[in-house]
Order: C-alpha cells, then structure tokens, then sequence
C-alpha cells in the first residue's frame, strides 16, 4: 500500500472534456471521498494540466502523447512514481495498454476498469483490428474487476470472453441530476427557427449513427419542415456527415454545434433528444437528457437499453436499427407531445451521483482488501 495512510488511487481517462465516458471519470474526482482515498487523475494525449471541472485536490497528470497507445512510456513512468494502490481506466482502447503493462506495475497494484460498450456489438460491427477479439480475451484476464454499466453487458462480456460473474461489476454512472436540472433552465444556448428542435450529443463516429438520424431527418421535414436539429460533437466521421447533410440539403436546418463539455443548456429549448446510436452501452448523454426530463427518442442500440427504455413514459423507443424505424419514431413522438413537454423520467434516480459514488466507493474498497492478483491474470 502507498505510504499515504489513505489508499492511493489513480484515475485514468484519455483526455479531459471529451464524452460522457471522460464525464464519468470527471465525477469520479469531484466526488470520491478525498478523506478515504488519495486521488490522482492521468490524462494520456493532453499536454497542459488545465484541470477543468477537476477539483483542485486531485493533481493532474498530463502525458502529453499523440494518441492512448503511443503513451505506455508515459504511463508506466507515472504508475512507478505513484505506485498507487489501485488504478481505474475508463474507456477500452486506454484499458488495453494499462493491462497490457500490468506486470510492469509494482507489486500488489489493483486494476480496475470500466467497460463503455457492449462487447459482442462492437466486435460485430466492425472498424476494430481483427486482433481486437485476442487482445480482450487476453487482457481482460488481467484486471482485478471489470465495471459494466448494465446487466446486459456483463452477461455479454462474460458471455463473449468467458469470464466469469465475479469477476464482473455492474455499477450505474454517475448522473449529477440537481446541476443537470439547474443549468438546464438557463437558456442559454441560441436556437435557430421555431419548434420542433432535435437535440443528439455524441462522438462523431459510425456506430453513433448521426447518418441514420441525417436520413430520418429528411422524412421528418415532410411533416415538419421547419425542425431544426442540433448534433453536438466532435470525432472521425465529422466530414463525412457534413457532406452528407450538404447532399441531402439540410444545411440550413442542421447545425454541428462542435464539442460541449456542458451540453446541458442546450436542454432548455430542445423539443426532444435523439439517440440514434447503432450500439451502445449505456451513455451518459441519455442520462444527462433524461435528468432534465427531455422526451427521448432512441434506437435499440443494446440489450441495457431496451431494458431500461422499454415503457416509459416519454420514452419513443424504435424497434429497429435503420433510419426508417428512426423516422417513424421520430414523427410518433412529436406528433403526440405539446410545446416544451417535460417528463419525471424515474428511473434516472438509480443514476443519481450519491448512489453511484458509494457503489463505486465499496467496489473500490473491495478490491483493496481482495489478496495479490489472481494468478490466472499472469500472462
């Protein structure tokens, strides 16, 4: 154990101000108890320690590589200067290369991480290296605990890379509801046209599915055509999808509005929130809208989703992947709502910051008491 009579835990994400996974590891260092655990936060590919939204009491460590992989120098450096007790990676390319220098860590190192995607969907999907299915089997044997957002992705994990149960977490995100709901009434973000506006937040990358919502917007302007749709994000496919809102001639309806650390006042107006996403685990952008009670409108993306989605009030879930089933989704609940209709959405209370810390809190001291790592995780 570190010589700090608290445990020292090292936080790791890719960079700061990026999706909801990066929003969950920025929870984490605001709220985990700074009276039970030491804190750091490791940032792989920034190169300023500007600690936006991260509490002064937490250092930040900036590696400054290019890209996650090219960082293992860096992060094998910082993990022997730290020598935390415990290290929580948050997203699954970062959570390769810790793994993959796991017995290059100290003696007695925990590692934990959080899974933000459904296994099997994205293998199946495609994009990935061919040796990526190898690298999960293979590493994934070497972390302490494994976080997974649903039920549904841990059966898929344990399913798809034969782990067993108890290796498994399912923990919730953390959603700050009160801050969500506060910034949501401030309307501070300009909206352009009258009602209806669409709201979608997410990296701009295929499995994402903004192009779905770009053809299912085009049926929609039949019946509304004066909607506006808003997509709020940056990532690989952003070219792409901006020529091909020019090719379908929704220039003047349909706005990139770019990374938003803090989407939440774009809340205020927005008539619903989309979530066109061809597979999902469980985002945190649906969370953040459901907190401030925005209607939703969602493709089935995973097994996690269906379940929590399915029947609720406010909720126009399709029942298939393709722009068609978005559309009629779409055309269903705005043809049903009234102006600026807003919804409880209960079941974001499981999300709620208080409750996710404190499971997050005895995971993490769980994994502290358990003995050396299994012997099985050895390469």
């Amino acid at each position: 154990m570190a010589a700090s009579s608290r445990p020292r835990i090292l936080l790791l994400i890719p960079h700061l101000g990026g999706g909801g996974a990066e929003r969950v590891m920025t929870l984490l260092a605001q709220d985990l108890s700074a009276e039970k655990y030491e804190l750091h936060l490791g940032v792989i590919t920034q190169t300023e320690a500007d600690g936006k939204g991260v509490p002064s009491w937490v250092p930040l460590h900036a590696l400054g590589a290019s890209r996650v992989r090219a960082g293992a120098f860096g992060l094998l450096r910082l993990v022997r200067q730290l020598k935390p007790d415990l290290i929580l990676s948050g997203m699954f390319h970062l959570n390769f290369l810790v793994l993959l220098l796991t017995p290059f860590f100290p003696p007695g190192t925990r590692v934990v991480v959080r899974q933000n995607g459904t296994v099997s969907s994205a293998l199946a999907f495609g994009g990935l290296p061919w040796y990526t299915r190898p690298l999960y089997r293979l590493l994934y044997r070497r972390a302490d605990r494994i976080i997974c957002q649903t039920r549904a992705m841990a059966e898929d994990i344990s399913r798809e890379l034969g782990l067993e149960e108890n290796r498994l977490a399912v923990l919730p995100n953390p959603v700050d509801a009160e801050e969500i709901r506060s910034s949501a009434c401030q309307q501070l973000y300009q909206w352009s046209g009258p009602d209806p506006h669409l709201l979608a937040l997410g990296r701009l990358s295929r499995e994402k599915g903004f192009d779905l919502l770009l053809q299912a917007f085009v049926r929609l302007q039949i019946h509304f055509p004066r909607a506006s749709l808003v997509i709020a994000g940056t990532g690989p496919e952003e070219a792409a999808l901006k020529a091909e809102c020019h090719a379908l001639g929704l220039d003047s309806a349909v706005r990139f509005a770019g990374n938003l650390a803090r989407p939440w006042p774009c809340f205020a107006a927005a008539t619903l929130f989309v979530l066109p996403s061809r597979h999902e685990g469980l985002p945190n952008s649906l969370l953040e809208a459901a907190a401030a009670g925005l209607p939703i409108v969602a493709l089935p993306a995973s097994g996690g989703m269906v379940e929590l989605l399915s029947d609720q009030p406010g909720v126009w879930l399709a029942p298939e992947i393709s722009a068609e089933a978005l559309a009629t989704a779409l055309l269903a609940a705005l043809g049903s709502l009234r102006p600026g209709e807003r919804f409880a959405h209960s079941f974001v209370e499981g999300f709620r910051i208080d409750r996710a810390i404190a499971a997050y809190e005895r995971l993490i001291d769980a994994t502290l008491t358990t003995s050396a790592r299994r012997s099985e995780s050895q390469p």
